[in-house]
């Protein structure tokens, strides 16, 4: 995790961006948050977790890792 936002979203670098929704655990897949948004480039994505931890700051310079969510994703039907 990179730093924690003023609005108190992790910010974080993602090598394989998560969906929107999707947990975020740490290392012994612990639930630390829920994925709130992907953004930045393409080729550098940034992911926003809404923490669900009291001092989520002590994830600052750690690996987390996103667990898909279990709700199916839903698809944008263009008329």
């Amino acid at each position: 995790m990179l730093h924690i936002s003023s609005s108190g979203n992790m910010i974080l670098k993602a090598e394989n961006p998560p969906r929107i929704g999707d947990q975020a655990t740490d290392e012994n897949f612990k639930k630390v948050g829920i994925v709130f948004d992907v953004f930045g480039p393409v080729s550098y994505p940034y992911v926003a977790v809404r923490p669900n931890v009291e001092e989520p700051n002590r994830f600052i310079e750690r690996m987390l890792y996103a667990i898909p969510s279990s709700q199916p994703r839903k698809e944008k039907i263009r008329r």
